[in-house]
């Protein structure tokens, strides 16, 4: 297909979402998310836009993310707005499996010529059923993989204490979290192994565990000291020198941020807020707080819990 020059008039069936025909076309190259945003943004814009991607799908690489740095937020919560409302406009031509195959003109005049590639199945009726796999003709038909195993056996003791958390828990909705939480109460942390055997018993995998594990700071996947010493990162607490009494107290236990001491005496972890921005800087061991922390203090707070 040739897509129509830049400044073409536009078809009578585009319509923004005002009920105005935009006056003019854009080629946007790439579906990811830097792709779905300059379609949205030249379509409010009042531009007809055609988004060419090569892969089945739009979304990219944040599609495939479970969460963004710095801030550790959802990538899939952040994306799916853009998907839908970028499928939803009608200003947007979306062309997947699709390559250019040649582009002419000059600046402000382009006119694209883009190959799009067979599906085997028609977009607009597909649901993702996967009804097609049982007639599809292709000899190479999908396999689902082999169930998971652990390396390793649980100790006598482990396995009778999983079997006990896992039985309270059994067919009830939502029971992932729970266990999780009486796991990591009882140890303290979420032995590997132990979650590699509790995905084995639920015909789970070890993935779908983690995925869960990790987006909570709750939980950790290494053993914690006695203590544990939170130190606030936030505005408040970074505006005073919060990353100086972190260096007091990395120095004073002899360990970085989420390590243990050699003795097991002392956890040091970072978090984002401990609600004490009128303390600054702050923090808390094991749940006590303490605020305008001076640095000549350190020793002596540490002190308390030997």
């Amino acid at each position: 297909m040739t897509l129509p020059e830049c400044n073409s008039p536009p078809t009578p069936t585009s319509i923004d979402g005002n009920g105005s025909a935009p006056w003019g076309s854009v080629l946007v190259c790439g579906g990811g998310i830097a792709g779905i945003q300059a379609s949205l943004d030249l379509s409010a814009a009042g531009f007809r836009v055609f988004l060419v991607e090569e892969s089945p799908t739009i979304g990219g690489g944040m599609a495939r993310l479970d969460k963004t740095f710095p801030t550790g937020d959802c990538a899939t919560c952040i994306i799916s707005p853009k998907l839908v409302e970028c499928m939803r406009d009608y200003n947007i031509d979306v062309l997947t499996m699709a390559d250019i195959s040649s582009l002419s003109g000059e600046a402000g005049r382009f006119v694209a010529e883009v190959r799009t590639r067979p599906r085997g199945v028609i977009p607009s009726r597909c649901t993702g059923c996967g009804d097609c796999w049982t007639i599809c003709p292709v000899r190479n038909t999908a396999e689902p993989p082999p169930p998971f195993q652990p390396d390793k056996p649980l100790a006598e003791a482990d396995a009778a204490r999983l079997g006990g958390i896992l039985a309270t828990h059994e067919g009830r909705p939502g029971n992932l979290l729970p266990v999780l939480q009486e796991i990591d109460r009882s140890y303290g942390y979420l032995p590997r192994l132990l979650l590699e055997h509790m995905a084995c018993r639920w015909g789970l995998r070890p993935a779908e565990l983690l995925r869960v594990a990790s987006f909570y700071d709750r939980f950790h996947f290494e053993p914690a000291g006695r203590h544990l010493v939170e130190i606030c990162a936030g505005t408040s607490c970074h505006a005073r020198r919060s990353r100086t009494l972190l260096e007091k107290l990395e120095k004073e236990t002899g360990v970085g941020v989420g390590e243990t001491d050699k003795p097991g005496r002392f956890t040091l972890r970072t978090v984002r807020c401990l609600g004490l921005c009128a303390l600054s800087p702050a923090m808390k061991i094991d749940g006590q707080p303490f605020g305008r922390v001076d640095l000549d203090r350190v020793p002596e707070i540490l002190e308390q819990f030997a």
